[in-house]
């Protein structure tokens, strides 16, 4: 088989992979209310439903991506595929809550040994800067993709076949992606020796992990309780031992020396503002079209296939629009694009039609798509070659922790907002304190749903009108927000990115090359 073959079914193994993990992230929401009732389970059920996939997945992303330089990224990555597929499986099956909990959480451990490697494989793959730039652009829209197939497949799926479908999904494509990366996709190690940093693993899943159970617990209301004072504690200190083991390891599973080149640095911390960023928009603004504008989980869904649609048409184009106009000025002018659109989500009110807010989303979608896969391509290159897995990794955890913070911070915001404002609402109508709480609770838990106990002399009309503008108030802050930290972020490109990357610097053999070329 040629070489050009070998790539292109290689970049489709890889998507393959990557479009399944996605797309289980995706359906996961809509599936929920039927999971509810089929398994018996309250709101901290589904909630953990949802985290037992975010903990091992994002704690356990740079120890995947230290292993594939080690043993292999092939090796690595198609251990990962079992794992998720099996785990597919066992949630598929799963008789009651806490067999499908662990399900999913041997789904996370699956993700997280896919995502960083099947990044890295391309990097390898694709070794020469416009095609890397493509192939990565082509993987990042992938993303996209399974975020408009995923509410609408989901949907369909979950109405037709019941919530277990959307884990045996997996199953043929799972097996379909193993055939095809097993017998095509070459193996790639790290040609230097290197040992597994046990210290820095056992730390970095006590860092994380800590980290973000806290940050989910927060969420739930109770930060000033002493669980959450003691995980973030565990947290500080984890995090400042794993720098301490880090910095004296003579193998360490995460390089401080890549936190040297403020490029690579800095890239990270604006993927984490920007999943910030597209995580809790798509979080809040599901929530709005459902429980404020009364759209059912498939009608909200299809309502984003625009944004989506133009996340993925950006996505394409990113990798050839850098190539001719620069790095810096690629992802500069998305995260413009995306933080203008994001502001003019203020404008919204409760009854806002949806063809006001078209345009706003299908520009911050193309935004994000633009913005995405020139980051990617500027972070592996502006590490060693022999580190991609770990950059990759790095680069993973990042977005990760972007929409956990997301969903923690934004949502935090939303409920203090919405608390806030309705509760102005209630004590204008002269309730006691009690029932004020007690109807807060019911709208934080159940929407816009009509509350059993709401008073005779409050119609449902004038309820629905005052959680819908308490809701709407709550968009405001989180989207203001939004938009000043995708704001921040281009400040950070323009001072920090070059406008066009220099990959000789990582690769010895270019710069040789043209070191001979020069003599």
């Amino acid at each position: 088989m040629n070489q050009s073959r070998v790539k292109v079914i290689t970049l489709g193994a890889m998507c393959f992979a990557l479009f399944m993990t996605n797309l289980d992230d995706t359906v996961m929401n809509v599936a929920l209310p039927k999971i509810q009732i089929s398994l018996d389970s309250g709101v901290s059920g589904l909630q953990w439903i949802l985290n037992a996939y975010t903990l091992p997945a994002a704690s356990l992303v740079l120890t995947s991506g230290a292993l594939g330089d080690i043993y292999g990224r092939k090796r690595v990555f198609l251990a990962g595929l079992v794992i998720f597929t099996i785990a597919s499986i066992v949630c598929g099956l799963a008789p009651n809550l806490g067999i499908l909990i662990a399900g999913r959480t041997l789904q996370g451990i699956g993700a997280a040994a896919l995502i960083p490697t099947s990044l890295s494989i391309l990097t390898s793959t694709f070794p020469k800067p416009k095609e890397q730039a493509k192939a990565i652009g082509i993987w990042s829209a992938v993303s996209g993709l399974a975020l408009v197939a995923g509410p609408v497949v989901g949907g369909l799926l979950v109405d037709s076949f019941g919530w277990q479908s959307i884990f045996f999904l997996n199953v043929p494509l799972g097996a379909i992606a193993f055939g095809i990366s097993s017998r095509i996709v070459q193996e790639v190690i790290n040609p230097k020796k290197q040992s597994l940093d046990l210290p820095g693993l056992v730390l970095s899943i006590i860092f994380l992990g800590s980290f973000i159970y806290a940050l989910t617990e927060g969420n739930n209301g109770v930060w000033q309780s002493p669980l959450i004072g003691l995980l973030l504690t565990i947290a500080a200190l984890s995090f400042l031992a794993f720098l301490f083991v880090e910095s004296r390891s003579s193998h360490p599973m995460l390089p401080l020396t890549l936190f040297r080149n403020p490029t690579f640095s800095v890239v990270n911390f604006v993927s984490i503002l920007v999943f910030f960023t597209i995580i809790s928009l798509l979080f809040i603004f599901s929530l709005f079209l459902q429980q404020v504008q009364g759209y059912s989980a498939a009608a909200a869904g299809l309502r984003f296939l625009p944004m989506n649609a133009a996340f993925v048409i950006a996505s394409l184009f990113s990798g050839w629009f850098a190539a001719r106009l620069g790095w810096r000025f690629a992802i500069t002018t998305g995260l413009i694009l995306a933080s203008i659109a994001t502001l003019l989500f203020i404008q919204i009110n409760a009854d806002t039609e949806y063809g006001a807010i078209l345009w706003s989303l299908v520009f911050s979608g193309f935004g994000s798509g633009l913005t995405l896969a020139p980051l990617v391509t500027v972070a592996l290159n502006s590490a060693p070659s022999s580190k991609a897995g770990i950059a990759s990794a790095v680069l993973n955890m990042s977005t990760r922790l972007g929409g956990v913070l997301g969903i923690a911070i934004q949502g935090t915001i939303l409920t203090q907002w919405l608390t806030s404002d309705l509760k102005r609402s209630l004590m204008s109508w002269n309730l006691p304190y009690n029932l004020q709480e007690r109807l807060i609770a019911d709208a934080l838990h159940g929407g816009a749903r009509v509350p059993t106990d709401l008073p005779t002399n409050i119609s449902l009309l004038t309820w629905n009108q005052a959680f819908g503008n308490a809701f709407v108030s709550g968009l405001h802050a989180a989207v203001l927000v939004a938009s000043i930290a995708l704001f921040v972020g281009a400040i950070l490109i323009l001072a920090f990115v070059p406008s066009t990357f220099n990959q000789s610097a990582n690769h010895p053999s270019i710069s040789k090359k043209r070191e001979s070329q020069r003599g």
